[in-house]
This record gives C-alpha cells, structure tokens and sequence, in this order.
C-alpha cells in the first residue's frame, strides 16, 4: 500500500530566479506543483544527484554566492 501523500511542513524559501525558473520547469514537466517537485527531490536525493558532481557544483555556488547577494 502507497504511502499517502501529505504536505505536513511549510517553511519560506529564498530561491535565485535561476532556481525557481528551473524548479517551476521540471514541476510542470513532471506534472507536479513546486511543493510536490521539491518533495519528490529531497526524497529522493541521493537517487536523482551525481554526487561527484555534486562537490564541485556547491564549491562553484558558494563561491559566487557573496557576488549575487550584493
């Protein structure tokens, strides 16, 4: 029997307009609403994250991240 799907945490979210243009992409390419399409993500994150891709892309990130903040 399928686990029931329920949206039991709310938080506000910052999010690069990048992000969020990709993140409403994939929802709607899945069918999904954002809040879906996260969930689905960070369930199954370790299935859907080349991991050593990963490393490098969050060492690229944090370093710009100071210049897209200002």
């Amino acid at each position: 029997m399928p686990k029931r799907f329920r949206l039991t945490r709310r938080f506000p979210v910052a999010m690069t307009e990048d992000g969020y243009r990709r993140l409403k992409s994939f929802s709607a390419e899945a069918g999904l609403d954002e809040g879906e399409a996260l969930s689905f993500l960070f369930e199954n994150f370790n299935s859907v994250v080349d991991h050593d891709n990963l490393a490098t892309r969050l060492r690229l990130f944090n370093g710009e991240l100071d210049a897209r903040k200002r």
